[in-house]
């Protein structure tokens, strides 16, 4: 039986502008948006490629949620 990969939705609000880019190259990381000093994406798996995308920029707060995958509500229901 594999190991389900994580997934997390992610907001960090930052000092000064994000470090979009580098976050875009981040492994894992995808759906990258930005509302000014606001930055939302998710994260796929491992957080270290996503946190050294961040570092030099100051971080004010940062948010990270959970997301289930679509069908796992329904997985022991598929298992029978």
């Amino acid at each position: 039986m594999s190991q389900e990969v994580r997934v997390q939705r992610v907001e960090v609000s930052f000092v000064g502008p994000p470090p979009v880019r580098q976050v875009m190259r981040a492994s894992g990381v995808s759906e990258v948006q930005v509302e000014g000093a606001l930055l939302h994406c998710l994260v796929c798996g491992s957080f270290q490629p996503f946190l050294e995308a961040l570092l030099g920029h100051e971080v004010i707060s940062f948010t990270s949620t959970p997301i289930r995958p679509p069908d796992s509500e329904f997985k022991e229901v598929k298992t029978w």
